[in-house]
């Protein structure tokens, strides 16, 4: 019996061997879990577009609307100590009823690029022309890579 217990051991442990090889190579070949980075959104504003950037300025949602243009512009401050790559902008913009703008829309842009530590944004909006001004801007905050997602 001695032979038996020897040979399902030995066999065992080829076993275990093999599942930790595999485990070791699978682990190498991975690519790495992009965690999401916060960024806070300070100081947030907006100013009307200038002319070239208005150009061909339209609202979403399949119907073509006159819309008017507008950049949001605030600070962004990045703790990661890494530059942040295709942050996503999500807030809420208000016209000056308190009717919400962008209608079952949180996300109202994108961040190419955001250093460490503080720094200036602007980001190109466009809202139907008709809305009352001026413009509430609530709740906004950025969440981004540090590694570029987007080709």
């Amino acid at each position: 019996m001695s032979g038996l217990s020897s040979s399902i051991l030995g066999g065992l442990r080829r076993i275990v061997l093999a599942v930790i090889t595999i485990g070791i190579l699978y682990c190498s070949f991975v690519p790495p879990v992009l965690a999401v980075t916060q960024i806070a959104l300070t100081e947030i504003s907006y100013k009307e577009c200038p002319p070239d950037v208005a150009e061909g300025a339209v609202t979403s949602g399949g119907v073509t609307q006159s819309a008017s243009c507008f950049l949001v512009i605030g600070k962004t401050k990045n703790p990661s100590g890494k530059t942040v790559f295709d942050a996503d902008v999500y807030g809420r913009i208000y016209d000056a009823d308190n009717n919400l703008v962008l209608q079952n829309r949180s996300r109202v842009g994108l961040i190419e690029q955001i250093p460490p530590g503080v720094s200036d944004f602007e980001m190109r909006i466009s809202v139907p022309s008709n809305t009352t001004m001026p413009l509430q801007l609530k709740k906004f905050k950025a969440a981004g890579f540090t590694r570029k997602i987007r080709q």
